[in-house]
């Protein structure tokens, strides 16, 4: 298993990040659990292997830039950048009340960390796009992360973006899509078919790879590979998660897009994290 600062791994972090959202979500007794506890891995490694930056200085201009555009997976980077201590620890139980630095959406002027607001889905990936224009305008050596959704994927701006980025070369955007077959209407693929992505990605001038985000060595192995190639390509990792993964009486809901909790099975769930029974 990869080893990282003070002896913590990243299946210690994902642990954790998860944790993080569970007692948030408990809180307010319902939210999107699911996409939280099924992106955690791909968040442990971006954030404990991958990514740049000084947690005593959220906006240190040297950092790279995580973007979240799903603004309502906000729960999931708050954990993250929680565990990161970008964010204090007592914060987690403010989480969506007044005047708290993390409401249930992420907005960038409230929360230290949070790159952009997340509104309506399909801009991270246009966003990104200019701050890495941006970015080589200043000579920056910085990359731009973007995590976004399958969902994301029927927007027409996200492909847009996608164009874009492939013609201006932008080798200092990644771009990570969670995959986790959901949406607030259904399946995601019976909403709308958005495969096969690796070969459009790849049309539009993407260097791509797929991996099951919550295998934690893949994902390692393939945010290595993104900030490594030499091409002059934009980089996609196409993520396939499962929602609320590591808690299985969540997993086995068939409609978990917002998941509401009863008080008694927030502890079981917490309690399975804990014990790390989960598979």
């Amino acid at each position: 298993m990869v080893q990282i600062g003070h002896n913590v791994t990243l299946a210690e972090r994902a642990r954790r990040i998860r944790r993080h959202a569970l007692r948030m979500g408990e809180v307010q007794g319902q939210g999107y659990i699911a996409q939280a506890l099924g992106v955690a891995d791909v968040l442990a490694v971006s954030y404990f292997h991958a990514t740049n930056y000084r947690p005593e200085d959220p906006e240190w201009e040297g950092r790279d830039r995580f973007l979240l555009s799903i603004g309502h997976y906000a729960i999931a980077l708050y954990a993250a950048l929680i565990e990161a201590k970008i964010v204090p620890e007592d914060e987690l139980e403010t989480y969506g009340t007044d005047d708290s630095r993390l409401p249930m959406s992420g907005m960038a002027t409230y929360t230290p960390g949070m790159e952009i607001t997340g509104g309506s889905l399909g801009h991270g990936l246009g966003i990104a796009v200019g701050m890495c224009l941006g970015l080589k305008r200043k000579k920056s050596l910085a990359f731009v992360y973007n995590l976004f959704s399958d969902g994301e994927l029927d927007e027409g701006s996200t492909w847009e973006a996608a164009m874009s980025a492939g013609s201006y070369k932008l080798d200092n955007l990644i771009g990570i899509v969670d995959v986790n077959q959901m949406q607030a209407d259904g399946p995601s693929m019976a909403v709308m078919n958005f495969e096969p992505l690796v070969p459009k990605f790849e049309a539009f001038g993407w260097f791509v790879q797929r991996v099951n985000g919550n295998d934690l060595d893949a994902l390692v192995e393939a945010f290595d590979r993104a900030r490594h190639h030499h091409g002059p390509e934009p980089r996609m990792i196409i993520c396939d998660t499962k929602m609320a993964k590591g808690v299985p009486f969540l997993e086995a809901r068939e409609r978990n897009h917002f998941l509401r909790v009863e008080p008694r099975e927030w502890t079981e769930a917490l309690a399975i994290i804990d014990e790390g029974v989960a598979p």
